[in-house]
């Protein structure tokens, strides 16, 4: 089950150019060890797991409650096929930004709600196979990621960088599910050619299983930011990024899925090391 160059390359969740910097200052560091508690223990696992650089860490083994559904394990996303550096379906942050998310899923606990994650840490690598698919062609998954927006256009329209925020391992991309999360996760995918309109209505779009939020996770299109909705979206929205600007995220203006940590341990490095 999946768990919940110069030249330039897909930015915001595909890979932002920095995040703009919230409507709200930097909060505090609060201690988050409680909401680590609070959390159900996961069950042991006596896999061999490779090391993790220094402050790195999976978030399993923080908040096993949040959901991980790393869309880039699969052929599931933009590109068509599995990205180059994802060799399992895991969430790697660094550890203060994996406390902090501990400490979001643990205040929305009482509402009934939980967490799952998309993407977390991005290998340059990563970022490099991005490069190459921008530099070609293919577009079979045009449907269900950017509908409207030619190929090239991507470029101009600022959803191009040069690196991602990702590859600090402070960023997130996640949506809100009811409880439990692990309920929200899917296993399979629709092929190629029975894709639906990432912007399509609820109920014609594919089904996440998460609070209506408008689009489809990754949709390139002025539909995701994150002001842009009204009604019960719009609250949807809105309740995720004040849960996440509570325990010290700032939200990407552009897409309502993307998160990054204030208090990042590493604002100017870049990794490259497999998710793995």
């Amino acid at each position: 089950m999946l768990r919940l160059l110069p030249f330039l390359w897909l930015a915001g969740c595909l890979g932002t150019a920095e995040p703009e910097t919230a409507d709200v200052p930097p909060p505090a560091l609060a201690d988050t060890a409680s909401a680590r508690l609070a959390e159900a223990p996961a069950e042991p696992d006596t896999t061999e797991r490779p090391p993790l650089p220094d402050q790195f860490v999976r978030l399993s083994e923080y908040a096993p409650g949040i959901a991980q559904e790393m869309r880039y394990t699969t052929a599931y996303n933009f590109v068509g096929e599995p990205i180059d550096g994802y060799l399992a379906p895991e969430c790697i942050l660094t550890e203060r930004a994996a406390e902090a998310l501990a400490a979001v899923a643990a205040d929305l606990a009482p509402e009934g709600l939980g967490l799952k994650g998309y993407d977390c840490y991005r290998p340059q690598q990563a970022v490099d196979h991005f490069a190459r698919w921008a530099r070609g062609s293919d577009a079979s998954m045009k449907t269900a990621f950017y509908p409207d927006e030619a190929r090239g256009a991507l470029f101009r329209r600022g959803y191009i960088a040069s690196r991602s925020g990702h590859s600090r391992g402070s960023t997130v991309d996640l949506t809100l599910v009811r409880l439990p999360a692990a309920d929200a996760v899917l296993t399979s995918f629709p092929s190629p050619d029975r894709l639906a309109r990432c912007d399509a209505p609820r109920g014609e779009r594919l089904d996440e299983r998460d609070l209506d939020m408008g689009t489809a996770y990754d949709c390139l299109d002025p539909q995701s930011a994150t002001a842009r909705a009204s009604g019960a979206v719009a609250r949807n929205r809105q309740r995720l990024k004040s849960a996440m600007e509570a325990h010290g995220f700032r939200n990407y203006s552009k897409e309502w899925w993307h998160f990054t940590f204030w208090h990042e341990p590493f604002p100017g490095t870049y990794r490259d090391f497999p998710v793995q």
